[in-house]
């Protein structure tokens, strides 16, 4: 039946009725309207919900499009009359300023003399594999100690980003003077937030097409499992919703395409592709382009490498420096975690390390991919395998803590062993995970790890 036909049978079996003033149903246009004034303040002014961090999207979002290397112009203004409305409430004006912003953002002009320029774009998974050489080891995933490692790298990734959901979006110094050093959880940690949200679409994915899921299948998965995002996914779940497909839905109209939320989900894509760095980029990079772009997916091919490579390697600065040689050179990113471990090598402790990495990606937003990638560096270089030391130098760093050390203590987790782990991190869990992922709102944490488990047998067998 066409839809012209199915519009004129419904048009056709409809009898006139006479509605009462309560049945009417007005009113929940006024609620709508409500929903949607909240969503248009918090983009002028929220707090992360983790650790109460102040953030103001909307206006980042000019400074992630100058990154990228364009000229956002007359927007000084609309900044202005935009706060000026938030504080008065002023709703009719902020929506209208809201619309005005953005459509600067989209009208941008490239800016010649940028930096950004000087480096290669990556649009493509084949223009990637085509720049670098990657590594491959054997691993054999029918073992015993294939299920231990993804048990305890799931482990560590909630350990991870419960310590750091509470202390993120903030600096070194302003850490400090309200927790000195940080060597334990600040608070009773919980395992609620977005991280793991995107990687358990991509599992569930994954386990339905194995090595031939494509980017498509994932963002299905993300609009009917994932009832809102923020910054980067939640334009793609947007983009998603209405029709538009990877990899124009990480690009359409998100300034944010170069922040961290591809970088923050990359660990799956190395525990599925255990001792295979090249197939665990593939993975990250059809996951990636969901919602991302160029430097954006590279982050999370990043640390889908680190964690593939951390079933087959025990020293932890080798394996930073193999994963680091397989980005490649000709990239922005590339440049980013060369010049973090360039300080790793000629300092002699990781704050000497990072006051270089913070200082020069002070243009960057807190949850751009590269601050935070600069940070996994010097904590995987200067923790050097010592799981505690490790979690203390990534709180300690500051800006998006619950994504970087999430990922970069599933890697940890995996290479160290259970045994290597103070009870202190992971007692105060029980078996569950708690998520707001649609059907899974609880979850064993041993039955997540044999979803894992046999996800990625059976794309071996395939």
């Amino acid at each position: 039946m066409k839809a012209w036909e199915m519009e004129q049978q419904l048009i056709e079996s409809a009898i006139p009725v006479v509605l009462s003033e309560e049945e009417q149903q007005w009113d929940g246009m006024a609620d709508i309207g409500k929903v949607d004034d909240d969503k248009i303040k918090l983009l002028w002014g929220s707090n992360v919900p983790g650790s109460g961090a102040p953030e103001r999207v909307i206006i980042a979002g000019i400074q992630a499009i100058e990154n990228r290397g364009y000229i956002v112009e007359g927007y000084e203004e609309i900044i202005k009359e935009g706060l000026e409305a938030l504080n008065n409430n002023d709703m009719v004006k902020l929506h209208t300023l809201t619309s005005k912003l953005y459509h600067q953002m989209n009208i941008c002009i490239k800016d010649e003399k940028s930096s950004y320029w000087k480096y290669k774009i990556y649009k493509t998974w084949k223009q990637y594999e085509e720049d670098v050489t990657f590594v491959k080891d054997s691993y054999d995933v029918n073992s015993k100690e294939f299920e231990e490692k993804i048990l305890i790298g799931w482990k560590s990734q909630l350990v991870g980003g419960a310590l750091g959901t509470a202390v993120e979006g903030y600096t070194t110094d302003n850490l400090r003077k309200v927790f000195g050093e940080i060597r334990d959880y600040v608070r009773k940690p919980n395992t609620l937030n977005d991280d793991i949200t995107f990687e358990l679409a991509f599992l569930k994915a994954f386990m339905d097409k194995g090595g031939d899921v494509d980017s498509v299948d994932i963002a299905h998965e993300w609009i009917g499992l994932i009832p809102a995002g923020w910054s980067a996914e939640e334009v793609a779940l947007r983009n998603i919703r209405y029709g538009i497909y990877p990899p124009e839905s990480g690009t359409f109209c998100n300034p944010y395409c170069e922040w961290i939320g591809a970088q923050m989900r990359g660990a799956i894509c190395g525990m599925v592709a255990p001792g295979n760095p090249k197939e665990a980029a593939r993975l990250a990079w059809l996951d990636g382009q969901v919602s991302h772009y160029n430097n954006g997916i590279i982050g999370e091919i990043f640390n889908a490498m680190l964690v593939s490579l951390s079933f087959t390697r025990r020293d932890v600065r080798l394996l930073l420096k193999e994963v680091i040689n397989m980005i490649p050179s000709k990239s922005e990113y590339y440049s980013v975690v060369k010049f973090a471990l360039d300080q790793c090598e000629k300092s002699t402790n990781w704050e000497q390390a990072w006051r270089p990495c913070e200082e020069k990606y002070a243009k960057y937003n807190w949850i751009h991919a590269y601050p935070n990638a600069a940070a996994e560096v010097v904590a995987l270089w200067f923790g050097n395998g010592d799981y505690d030391e490790t979690l203390h130098i990534i709180a300690m760093e500051g800006v998006d803590v619950d994504c970087n050390a999430a990922q970069i203590m599933t890697a940890l987790g995996i290479i160290v062993g259970k045994d290597k782990i103070a009870s202190k991190w992971t007692e105060p869990f029980d078996n569950n995970i708690e998520t707001y992922v649609r059907s899974m709102e609880n979850i064993d944490i041993n039955e997540l790890t044999k979803w894992t488990v046999e996800s990625c047998r059976n794309a071996l067998k395939a």
